[in-house]
């Protein structure tokens, strides 16, 4: 069973913290393994700041956070109005204070990339999602078992 979700957001900072908990929400209520949903909270809050950080909003004065967990994967997507530059992981000095957040997603996700369509830019990745049971990690399995 896959989950699914799209939500339009103020553009405003506040909307981090409203995305990450409805990501975390959906993704612990279909069984997705802990560890998995920290990772796929951290990536939309990467690719949502950046969006608010270095591009307009959509339109309608919004950004859309989008979401689909299948069997064994999670896309996040985050849309926006579109930037004057390309989105890119940068490679900052280890003293400067910002310019990790597509570094992070790149080393989190297992693929991660743009889509324009229109005046829309999409960021979006790819992680892997395993369930909270112990399907992808046989030693939690046998952990649990051993009490």
């Amino acid at each position: 069973m896959g989950v699914s979700s799209v939500v339009l957001l103020p553009y405003a900072p506040s909307s981090v913290a409203v995305a990450r908990q409805r990501l975390s929400t959906d993704l612990q209520d279909s069984g997705v393994f802990s560890a998995a949903i920290d990772d796929a909270v951290l990536v939309v809050s990467e690719l949502l700041s950046n969006a608010l950080r270095h591009a307009h909003p959509l339109p309608s004065g919004m950004v859309r956070v989008a979401w689909l967990r299948n069997e064994d994967h999670i896309e996040v997507a985050v849309s926006d109005g579109g930037a004057a530059t390309e989105p890119r992981a940068g490679r900052p000095t280890l003293s400067s204070l910002g310019g990790r957040g597509l570094g992070i997603v790149e080393y989190v996700a297992e693929s991660w990339g743009v889509r324009h369509e229109g005046d829309t830019t999409t960021v979006w990745a790819i992680l892997p999602a395993p369930h909270g049971n112990g399907s992808v990690n046989g030693q939690v399995a046998t952990l649990r078992e051993a009490g």
